[in-house]
């Protein structure tokens, strides 16, 4: 089912995203750090080194990239590398950092913060960034952010915290960003995978990367499990619907924290992996700059 499409070695491989324009699938590595731009036609790859850890990444209508660094985001030139400053996020707590991220059906950058200490507190923000560099503050008393996707119809937001094991959705304003009240979709637990990356489907399913238990699990609206599928590697990141016609679903993983034998027993952990035919992705948007 899943095959391996490029063996990155990512230290925690993250946020991939498909630019159809360049038929490319651009991702990060969170501790490298890095960008990471994979071509699947070629299995050519190439890291754009960036100067912190970078939590995700937002490809613009202009071909630039917006990557979230510790407590900003940045612009980044995807030909030259060259990084300009973007946007700030002011009262991030100094022991924060930015991790999941993702354009929005308004345009606009969601991206969320965590506790990047051991203990983990409630102390995570989700933020709004806005093509013109303002930012909103828009969630507060998270854990670590994550999992940020859109249903089809751009009219549903979905929101994990991944040390909680929650998932949320609300409604969501396509046209002003505006989010209604908060809703507990699912808990979950480690067997069943922790909620960490997450994409939809064009049927208005939610595809959750089940970080702690090495499996992707297909979620309905109303919070019912309709598929797992199992992933060749223990710990899956983020799934990405890619291609034409979004029939090829990408995951990102990661290889941080794992022991001497989880490795030698996966030395492929850190990579990338493929499956086709899977499902079908709801549709990309692209930041309004």
């Amino acid at each position: 089912m899943f095959r391996l499409a490029a063996d990155l070695r990512a230290q925690v491989g993250e946020s991939p995203v498909w630019d159809a324009a360049r038929g490319l699938l651009w991702m990060v590595d969170i501790l490298a750090p890095c960008v990471i731009r994979f071509d699947p036609a070629t299995g050519v790859t190439r890291r754009i080194p960036v100067p912190e850890v970078c939590g995700s990444l937002a490809l613009c209508r202009s071909g630039a990239l917006l990557v979230a660094q510790r407590a900003s985001v940045v612009r980044l030139d995807p030909v030259t590398g060259a990084i300009t400053p973007f946007a700030d996020m002011p009262g991030e707590p100094a022991h924060n950092r930015l991790n999941d991220g993702k354009v929005g059906p308004d345009g606009c950058f969601w991206v969320g913060s965590m506790d990047n200490r051991p203990e983990k507190h409630p102390t995570g923000i989700l933020w709004r960034v806005r093509p013109d560099g303002g930012v909103e503050r828009r969630r507060d008393g998270l854990v670590v952010s994550n999992g940020l996707a859109w249903s089809p119809d751009g009219r549903t937001i979905w929101h994990s915290d991944s040390r909680r094991a929650v998932l949320d959705a609300a409604d969501f304003d396509p046209a002003t960003g505006a989010i209604g009240p908060w809703r507990r979709v699912r808990e979950l637990d480690e067997a069943t995978g922790r909620p960490d990356g997450g994409a939809c489907d064009a049927e208005g399913n939610y595809w959750s990367a089940g970080v702690s238990a090495g499996r992707i699990n297909v979620i309905a609206p109303d919070g019912a499990i309709l598929r797992q599928f199992d992933f060749p590697v223990p710990a899956p990141t983020m799934p990405c619907f890619a291609g034409p016609d979004l029939s090829t679903l990408f995951v990102t993983s990661l290889r941080a924290g794992k022991d001497s034998a989880t490795l030698a027993a996966h030395p492929t952990l850190g990579g990338l992996f493929r499956a086709e035919g899977l499902g079908q992705g709801a549709p990309i948007t692209l930041f309004a700059d």
